[in-house]
């Protein structure tokens, strides 16, 4: 099977190289590393690529831009695609209103010339596309909550699984990056249901894992285990440092990738995070990151929350269980946490 990543040197983009490569597939590989561009110097991906190099055996590295269409469907012609898996974007909910032009070329366009390059090229393969859960807006924060010591959660015993796919995705505030991310998701659907094409779209809530280069506008856990490490200061916008998220290990996602590819559902939608077993507020995981490192976390507050940031965000994982039931999350968030740890450590040694 020949699998193309966008992306490949990002977080979910590695992971999904590591593992194709193992299973003894060709693997192509599309990254730019625009995440320098959009985060500086923190944001550099270039010692992912190195790593991936150095521990592949059928992975071939293209410095393209998804945004060059001319590029993208010369790619498709010169090689036979049986999967796209496609996690190139620009990902930041912060970053995006200082560059809504390119934010939207990127997540929007980008991913119109992959699905149109599948369609013309390669429409028997299966489509992954990874979208995100800032395509609901700020709709999540209706839901009754309730404050709690440490975080908020839902107030209603209905809501206690999380948010599932059924909420809706207009007239609510949205970034600017989760509007192009949703019109991405949504024409990625309609691939899906015109033309036949073999699309599943995946909303990530906080997916993480050692190759994450967080950044403070981006990947909030890697960026919390840095700053720990480095003794840098932290910064919590808004909510009382109580607003939750779950997280997913990249592994657990190139897991679900799996699943899907194993057995896909055209133009159909999946919300992905680590379910409430995985989830915790800031102010817990400063908590769990102190225990496990000795080291105190110097972090300041600041009243402005991020504009149409979510309170409390747990994915429901009821639909995505149902249709493949022999996945399962194997990362605990503790487990996650100490293995960003030990990876952050070796790197800030490494210097």
């Amino acid at each position: 099977m020949n699998v193309l990543v966008t992306g490949s040197s990002g977080l979910i983009g590695s992971e999904a190289v590591l593992h194709y490569d193992r299973q003894g597939h060709t693997v192509l590989g599309i990254d730019n590393n625009f995440r320098k561009v959009f985060f500086g110097q923190m944001g550099d991906t270039t010692w992912n690529l190195k790593r991936l190099k150095e521990n592949t055996q059928r992975f071939t590295h293209f410095d393209l831009d998804i945004r060059n269409r001319e590029a993208i469907f010369a790619l498709f012609q010169r090689h036979q695609i049986d999967l796209v898996i496609h996690c190139a974007s620009q990902p930041s909910h912060d970053k995006a209103k200082d560059i809504p032009l390119l934010d939207f070329e990127v997540n929007a366009m980008g991913t119109m010339n992959l699905l149109e390059a599948t369609r013309l090229y390669a429409p028997n393969s299966v489509f992954v596309f990874f979208s995100t859960n800032k395509v609901y807006g700020d709709a999540p924060n209706e839901l009754p909550l309730v404050e709690l010591e440490t975080r908020y959660d839902y107030a209603l015993n209905e809501h206690y699984a999380g948010i599932d796919e059924h909420c809706r995705i207009d007239q609510s505030l949205h970034s600017l990056f989760g509007a192009s991310k949703l019109a991405a998701d949504v024409m990625a659907q309609e691939y899906g249901r015109n033309f036949g094409l073999k699309v599943g779209i995946f909303r990530g809530g906080c997916l993480t894992g050692s190759a994450h280069s967080g950044v403070e506008l981006q990947g909030f856990l890697s960026y919390l285990v840095h700053v720990a490490v480095t003794g840098q200061p932290y910064t919590i916008f808004g909510y009382k440092g109580k607003q939750v998220r779950d997280q997913i290990h990249s592994q657990d996602v190139v897991a679900a990738i799996d699943a899907f590819v194993n057995a896909p559902r055209p133009g159909e939608v999946y919300n992905l995070g680590g379910g409430r077993i995985n989830s915790a507020s800031i102010l817990e995981c400063i908590t769990m990151i102190e225990e496990r490192t000795g080291r105190s976390i110097q972090w300041q507050y600041s009243n402005q929350n991020r504009a149409g940031d979510h309170i409390c965000y747990i994915s429901d994982m009821t639909k995505f269980r149902s249709h493949f039931p022999n996945w399962k999350l194997e990362y605990s968030l503790e487990r996650i946490i100490d293995e960003m740890i030990l990876a952050k450590t070796e790197k800030f040694i490494e210097g």
